[in-house]
């Protein structure tokens, strides 16, 4: 590969259409396929994490493009090693991190910062290259072979006098590119690789990242040894579901954050929510106020633990709404003040969404001849037991 020819043209065209460059492939008869492809992928690359990863080295080769897509951003990395770093403060001890799903290796060079010796492991022969490259100069050691495989040779080499912290991040598709929604389906397979890991070293660190599809309680009851679980999300988006298994007696405990708003860590020991009382509204009337938690609270479970420390009133028992006389200004989410439970048949502009409501928001929207946008939400949600339509503006 000719790295100065290659390099001149990935800055010459940083900002170029990648598909208009193909289309023009006979301009560039200076470059190898391989030497114009690799420099395509390079471009496409930065332009894919740009916003994602903007702190990568300057050197860094990029994987194919579905590697860049799935490959963690910047922040929800930092969060990874903030949560790796808590850990083992506790522990105090030197630490060797093994990266058994290796990937982009974005995880891996931003976790790598808060340990001593780090081991990246990847099947894939391509990304292994790229590695290689991407980790020269640093304290990383590039293995290709499967997360299986590895740990079957990590047990005839032992490091007693360093903390092992593994950290998994398994594949949700199946061979047919399917999405799977069991822990079990995953590639590979998270309960059998945490089988190995116990056999190998029982008093270790283990961090898996899981998708927000997957059944967060099936992953738990399947995974007794987590004692710290995190959702976590960007932009009320539930980007990642991180859990944390270590030697500790601590009871077990959930965090859901959205890392755009880390002043709203919403903690809680994963059997409050079982006794947690929620006082679910049973007047006609609604109140003042109108509520519904960030998406990781949601997706964390916390469905009457919310309503408890806020002292709401749900608005029915699997209707995830909740209400106030007085407002709540630092609760975790979207807030309205409800203004009428009438629809004005001269409105005409509303932001419309409904839930646990006989219609979608589209069918709704359809129905009362409204369009989208304006300052004003029509809210469609089940109100002690009975389907019910809100007038409200949004607070926050």
């Amino acid at each position: 590969m000719s790295l100065s020819l290659t390099d001149s043209f990935i800055a010459e065209h940083l900002s170029d259409d990648v598909a208009s460059l193909v289309l023009h492939r006979n301009r560039y008869s200076h470059l190898s396929d391989t030497d114009f492809y690799f420099a395509l992928r390079q471009i496409e690359g930065r332009q894919l994490l740009a916003g994602k990863v903007p702190s990568l080295p300057p050197h860094w080769w990029y994987p194919p493009r579905l590697s860049c897509e799935q490959c963690s951003s910047a922040l929800t990395a930092e969060y990874k090693a903030h949560c790796l770093h808590q850990t083992m403060d506790a522990i105090n001890q030197p630490t060797v991190l093994y990266d058994l799903t290796g990937g982009a290796g974005v995880d891996t060079l931003v976790m790598s910062r808060q340990v001593d010796v780090t081991h990246y492991v990847e099947q894939n022969t391509e990304l292994c290259r790229l590695a290689r490259h991407n980790f020269e100069g640093l304290p990383i050691t590039v293995h290709e072979t499967s997360a299986e495989q590895f740990l079957s040779s990590l047990t005839r080499t032992n490091q007693p006098s360093m903390l092992p912290v593994f950290y998994l991040d398994p594949a949700r598709r199946d061979t047919r590119g399917n999405k799977v929604f069991r822990l079990e389906d995953c590639s590979p397979n998270a309960v059998e690789i945490l089988r190995q890991i116990d056999a190998i070293s029982p008093k270790c660190v283990v961090l898996i990242k899981l998708s927000p599809m997957l059944d967060l309680s099936a992953a738990l009851n399947a995974l007794p040894r987590v004692f710290e679980t995190h959702v976590v999300a960007v932009k009320n988006e539930v980007k990642e579901l991180l859990l944390l298994a270590a030697p500790t007696n601590v009871k077990p405990t959930i965090t859901a954050i959205d890392l755009t708003c880390p002043a709203q860590v919403f903690s809680f020991a994963r059997d409050e929510e079982l006794t947690a009382q929620a006082t679910i509204h049973t007047s006609v009337l609604p109140l003042h106020y109108l509520y519904e938690p960030s998406a990781a609270i949601l997706k964390a479970g916390a469905y009457r633990l919310v309503a408890q420390r806020w002292g709401l009133s749900k608005l029915d028992s699997n209707t995830h709404l909740y209400m106030s006389d007085e407002w709540k200004q630092d609760f975790p989410g979207r807030c309205w003040r409800i203004v009428s439970t009438q629809i004005p048949k001269d409105l005409q502009q509303a932001n419309v969404l409904t839930r646990n409501y006989v219609l979608t928001p589209e069918q709704l929207k359809k129905k009362l001849h409204l369009k989208d946008g304006g300052d004003l939400y029509v809210i469609g949600a089940r109100m002690n037991a009975k389907p019910c339509l809100f007038l409200a503006e949004r607070l926050k």
